[in-house]
């Protein structure tokens, strides 16, 4: 697609580096995030690297009460954007949540409430003219809750659900939605988890997921492609043997 991209949390070492390849591809491209600083610092690397155009909208994603005015902005920021991409989250610190209730909420609205918000802003705007492309960062956490990390799990598992349902909805209107279900992948959010052989490095993710999104026809991607097979294994397990492990 030749339209215009836009990266919602775009400053995510994923998101950035999506973004360094659409650049190199002459795109015009819209960044939307929490740091007006970072987000400028990535225009700028984009416009280095190619980008026909670089936007920034700094907004607060979590803050699902300013999503109406904010996609005023990007509308008229954008009048011709083909492709969304959802990129934003956080790593949620599963035994601050097992004793915060307040922070668990939080975690929530920002990894499934808030997304699902912006998601059905950009589902709008796709139908209306009908055509284009949503893709949506998920986790292959979401595939199954683990007592490691079954908020940020859950929250990532409510997401693949809406944007399946989001398939459903827009395949009539031409639109596109595309699931994205990374492993762990060595990026800040990551850095203080134990790096292993099955972890990504965040440029191979993004040329995975921009060739994906322009090229491909998928629905549903785990990116490397071995976490289907993982995951596959891991949810084969029957709950009464998985509550037992420490995993």
């Amino acid at each position: 697609m030749s339209e215009g991209l836009i990266i919602l949390g775009a400053t995510s070492k994923i998101a950035q580096e999506v973004g360094r390849v659409a650049a190199r591809h002459g795109r015009e491209i819209l960044l939307v995030a929490r740091s007006q600083q970072r987000a400028e610092a990535v225009s700028g690397d984009l416009r280095a690297r190619g980008a026909a155009k670089v936007t920034v909208i700094a907004a607060d994603l979590a803050d699902i009460s300013g999503h109406p005015a904010l996609w005023v902005q990007i509308r008229a920021a954008m009048p011709e954007a083909a492709e969304v991409l959802l990129a934003y989250g956080t790593l949620s610190d599963q035994a601050r949540a097992d004793g915060d209730i307040d922070y668990t909420l939080r975690e929530l609205n920002t990894n499934f409430t808030s997304a699902a918000s912006m998601l059905s802003h950009a589902a709008e705007m796709l139908e209306e003219r009908k055509k284009g492309l949503l893709a949506v960062i998920t986790s292959v956490a979401g595939d199954r809750a683990r007592r490691s990390n079954y908020v940020y799990g859950t929250a990532k598992g409510a997401l693949t659900l809406y944007a399946q349902g989001l398939r459903a909805r827009l395949f009539s209107s031409g639109v596109r939605v595309l699931t994205i279900k990374p492993g762990p992948v060595d990026t800040p959010m990551t850095a203080h988890m134990k790096k292993g052989l099955l972890t990504a490095t965040p440029q191979a993710v993004a040329a995975t997921i921009y060739h994906e999104m322009e090229d491909g026809t998928a629905e549903v991607i785990y990116v490397p492609s071995y976490w289907w097979l993982i995951m596959a294994i891991i949810k084969a397990i029957p709950e009464r043997v998985a509550k037992k492990l420490k995993f």
